[in-house]
């Protein structure tokens, strides 16, 4: 299998004022001793962060996608961020309207499409798998951007309402 094409680019994870926390990138290290040793072994599934997980399987929703569809969405960009920006003013619509969104290309702007990893993550808790919600969201956006239902993007869309 060749590798994707895809990339996936994280947004920048900024405070409210704009700014970068300060504890962003700080351990709890009490007593300036350091970590004795990895909790869990790298080649463990459980030693990824959720964010890593959530990742993988944006790539590996993109890597079918891919293998569906060919050239004809090589130029689609995908971006996972935490949350939707101005989330207060979107909470009256749907659910569904929260876990992602979709821009056509603009000129020089490639078609984008945006997954928010907590509403998705939220949305999943204990009644679907999260990484069929996310294929699921990816090619509803995708859909959009060609102008299909879902179902002719991919047949396997909608196992997360089963």
């Amino acid at each position: 299998m060749r590798d994707s094409s895809f990339s996936i680019r994280l947004a920048v994870p900024d405070g409210p004022t704009g700014r970068k926390s300060r504890y962003a990138g700080r351990r709890r290290d009490r007593h300036g001793r350091g970590l004795r040793g990895e909790l869990i072994p790298s080649h463990l599934p459980g030693s990824r962060s959720r964010a890593e997980r959530f990742e993988d399987w944006v790539m590996e929703s993109a890597q079918r996608l891919e293998r569906l569809w060919g050239d004809r969405i090589q130029d689609v960009q995908i971006i996972v961020q935490e949350i939707p920006a101005g989330l207060e003013q979107m909470a009256p619509e749907t659910v569904r309207g929260l876990l992602g969104t979709s821009t056509p290309a603009a000129g020089k702007q490639p078609a984008t499409i945006t997954v928010y990893r907590h509403p998705i993550e939220m949305t999943a808790r204990g009644y679907i798998p999260a990484n069929e919600l996310v294929h699921d969201v990816i090619v509803e956006q995708m859909a959009e951007l060609l102008g299909m239902a879902p179902e002719a993007v991919d047949p396997a869309y909608g196992r997360s309402r089963a």
